[in-house]
């Protein structure tokens, strides 16, 4: 930055009222480039935080926070609300271990009032402050913001539909960067909006209704049958039809500019002004300001640490994602009923090259995770062989289909479960550790967690073409880890390795396994050697796995998943119940994991190799 920096004077929101809207223009140039420099070191989203600098400042200029209430939807996009709110100078520690989230946390300020971190939750909330606001006579705004892929979700249209019925003053803005909504949203819908959000429109309006009510019986019907004249002229003579929020209940003002201050300021003082709740369609350009984002936005929604003159990721090495997408492509020219479901993931979860070469058998279902597992029911009932890739945090929000839709007919869907375990930067909303527990619980599951991507390959096989019913695959996020030359994998539901004849073994299951060999081959350097059970199988467990370990004198189970309903604490239940006289010891994941690289938060949960030989010597040194 600059000498003259007018970011330098940004200390809270108040500043940035007192600037002009020329000043403001400069000023949206330098959060960009700011926002650029920080993701480029420290990974996150950019693209979509590139896309709403100018109506994040329009925001903060015409509302008084934290008074007023704004809820992101997502979160992902509120960098620069983290700029304007006293948080500058931790920027640099964007998504770093202990420093700021990249997401809103009400933990962190008084200016984020809603955490989020998954799709579609913003209007719900919103919708709550705000009816709280009226029931304690508060008379401040509440402000929801979307994007049009969050609307794909159906929580956000129940919202939708409630708020409007309720006719509450709420601010509901809808960050539209790639869709359009319905056939009005064109030159005259523009102008008739520009008519519609101007201060003397609004107080003669206001006038007009007030002078109607007070004349005693015919006022409110005046009213009524102004307001339906209205809508003939502007149906028959303007072509301009209700779109669905107006049909909702909803005054639409849109499409606006999104990066043009000066309307999004007239149109926010144009929604203060409304009574009931308002949308506010506002158009964007993803990654606007950074040449690579704005040619590949996808590419630049979540990234990892870059190159700023390149463009290019810093880290570039193979990843399970990318296995798991060869391994469909490579099934799809083989088997004509193979499907492939996505939940807005298609380039995250690898089905990108999928969707190109078998268009007629991909589904991208937008960000509706509940949908996806039953439409992938709809799919096996009619003989398809449906897979649905989705990163673990969010197969959580399809529990009830996958319970009831999938589990209770036997249908025979794959759920490709990406992201499963420690995810690292994202925090405690991205953390794939409770999908175990989870689908634990739903009968005639069967769960595969392989530790090597010839494993991820071998286990999605078997779950296509070697079993019934609903069958889950996770796989963590990155690459593969160590894995000793002389560890063969077979198809067994567990695998037995090293020292059989040891008093200890290390069970455990996934990337885990790994870390569990480092581990080993270290104690066998101090003299100590300890077997290891690997679960290939975790859902239903082997009871021969079981009784395997009735031999040995210590048992010690690691998982990188929730403790409570997890594979470890059902392989201890299934210990004690066969008569096990050892001891058992259970490591696993007892709470949110907060943000920190992958390999700091393992360490702090001792599932690493570090942490899992430093247990086994102390259960050892018991003896």
């Amino acid at each position: 930055m600059t000498e003259d920096s007018l970011l330098d004077k940004i200390n809270s929101p108040s500043d940035i009222k007192k600037m002009t809207v020329s000043e403001l223009s400069a000023l949206s140039d330098e959060i960009r480039e700011e926002i650029v420099e920080s993701v480029s070191r420290n990974g996150g989203h950019l693209a979509s935080n590139l896309g709403v600098v100018e109506l994040t400042l329009a925001i903060h200029s015409v509302f008084d926070l934290p008074d007023d209430k704004i809820v992101w939807d997502v979160g992902h996009q509120s960098y620069t609300h983290k700029i304007l709110t006293g948080r500058r100078e931790q920027f640099s520690t964007l998504r770093t271990e202990n420093g700021l989230s990249g997401f809103p946390k009400r933990e962190e300020s008084l200016y984020d009032c809603f955490d989020t971190g998954h799709s579609s939750t913003s209007v719900s909330a919103a919708f709550g402050i705000a009816c709280a606001n009226n029931i304690l006579s508060d008379k401040h705004y509440t402000i929801a913001v979307i994007g049009d892929g969050a609307l794909t979700g159906g929580m956000a249209l129940e919202a939708l539909n409630s708020a409007g019925k309720s006719k509450q003053n709420l601010i509901v803005i809808l960050n539209d960067n790639k869709m359009s909504i319905s056939k009005n949203v064109g030159s005259m819908a523009k102008h008739l909006t520009k008519l519609r959000i101007q201060p003397s429109y609004l107080d003669a309006k206001s006038r007009v209704q007030s002078r109607l009510n007070r004349i005693p019986g015919i006022g409110q019907g005046l009213a009524k049958m102004i307001s339906s004249l209205k809508s003939w002229i502007r149906i028959n003579f303007f072509g301009h039809q209700k779109n669905m929020f107006e049909l909702l209940g909803f005054n639409y003002y849109g499409p606006l500019d999104g990066h043009d201050i000066v309307q999004l300021q007239t149109a926010l003082k144009a929604a203060k002004r409304s009574r009931g709740p308002v949308i506010l369609h506002v158009c964007t350009k993803k990654g606007k300001g950074y040449e690579y984002a704005e040619k590949k936005p996808n590419a630049f929604h979540g990234i990892s640490a870059f190159d700023i003159e390149t463009g290019e990721p810093k880290s570039s090495s193979k990843g399970y994602s990318a296995v798991f997408g060869e391994f469909m492509c490579n099934k799809a020219r083989m088997d004509k009923r193979l499907c492939a479901i996505t939940a807005a993931m298609a380039t995250g979860t690898g089905l990108e090259e999928f969707s190109k070469k078998y268009k007629n058998r991909f589904f991208d279902v937008g960000i509706a995770e509940e949908h996806a597992v039953t439409f992938a029911c709809g799919l096996a009932a009619g003989n398809a062989l449906p897979v649905f890739a989705v990163y673990s945090t969010f197969l959580q929000r399809s529990y009830d289909q996958l319970l009831h839709d999938a589990a209770l007919q036997g249908l025979h869907i794959v759920v490709a479960v990406d992201r499963a375990g420690i995810v690292g930067e994202d925090g405690e909303t991205h953390q794939g550790i409770f999908d175990v527990a989870f689908m634990n619980t739903i009968p005639g599951i069967t769960i595969y967690a392989p530790s090597s991507f010839q494993e991820m390959e071998s286990m999605l096989d078997t779950a296509l073409y070697k079993t019934n019913g609903v069958v889950a695959v996770r796989y963590p996020r990155g690459g593969e880890l160590y894995i000793p030359d002389d560890y063969k994998y077979d198809e067994d539901s567990y695998t037995t390795f090293g020292n059989k004849t040891s008093d200890t073994v290390i069970v455990t299951y996934g990337r885990t396994f790994s870390y569990a060999c480092e581990a080993v081959r270290s104690l066998s350097e101090k003299g100590i050697d300890v077997c290891i059970l690997k679960l290939n199988r975790i859902k239903p467990v082997d009871v021969n796995a079981v009784k395997k370990c009735l031999n040995f004198r210590n048992c010690l189970f690691f998982e990188e998943g929730i403790k409570y309903g997890g594979v470890g604490e059902n392989f201890g239940f299934m210990l004690y119940q066969r008569g096990f006289a050892g001891r058992y010891h259970l490591q696993a994941i007892e709470d949110y994991v907060h943000q920190a690289k992958c390999a700091s938060a393992l360490h702090k949960l001792g599932l690493d190799s570090e942490g899992i030989e430093n247990t086994v010597l102390k259960i050892v040194n018991m003896e």
